[in-house]
């Protein structure tokens, strides 16, 4: 199952249990939300703000609904889900601090992955060139970028911990390849964050 789908998400499949109800917020064209329905049982459900997305999710025969992270979670009741699920999306909400509460009002658990912004090639690009770096995993120039909020992996243990909010696991990927905890803000590039209350 996790063979097709983005590092990240295949972390996320591999670690949601069989039959759970998912909300999968931010789900882009879906994949994630066929593959744990399709392949683990799963009640998928998706918010996802790009029409044409929302489109090709319901073509697929998936459960999905056009919506804002920043303001239609709040229409979600307390603990409807197993797991709140955001892949790659808390970077570009307004404010990330009140979807990750969001997220855990809504599911038992919540998953959260994004890019690091202190990477050491990051870090390398805009020492020696002074510019936001252009690369595999953030393909786009700074101007034309959704990203919002340059989070890092200590940022956002930081803003857990001021939260009191549990981190079950957490995975770190240098490219497609799994890297060790140890130094992970610098050697990191993205981070998956299992979290609860």
């Amino acid at each position: 199952m996790t063979a097709t789908l983005r590092p990240d998400l295949a972390i996320i499949a591999a670690n949601v249990a069989d039959g759970a109800r998912v909300l999968d917020v931010g789900c882009g064209d879906g994949t994630l939300l066929a593959a744990l329905r399709d392949q683990k049982g799963c009640d998928a459900r998706g918010m996802e703000i790009d029409p044409a997305n929302v489109g090709a999710c319901v073509a697929r025969g998936l459960s999905v609904i056009q919506g804002d992270a920043d303001r239609d979670l709040a229409f979600y009741p307390d603990q409807s889900v197993d797991y709140a699920i955001l892949s790659q999306t808390l970077q570009t909400t307004m404010r990330p601090d009140k979807v990750l509460e969001e997220l855990l009002r809504i599911g038992r658990h919540a998953f959260v992955s994004f890019p690091n912004f202190a990477h050491w090639r990051v870090r390398l690009s805009l020492l020696w060139g002074g510019r936001m770096p252009v690369t595999r995993l953030l393909p786009v120039a700074w101007y034309e970028t959704p990203n919002i909020h340059h989070l890092t992996v200590d940022d956002f243990r930081a803003l857990v911990d001021e939260r009191g909010i549990k981190v079950e696991d957490a995975w770190f990927l240098s490219g497609d390849t799994r890297c060790s905890p140890a130094a992970a803000n610098l050697r990191a590039e993205h981070a998956v964050f299992l979290l609860s209350r």
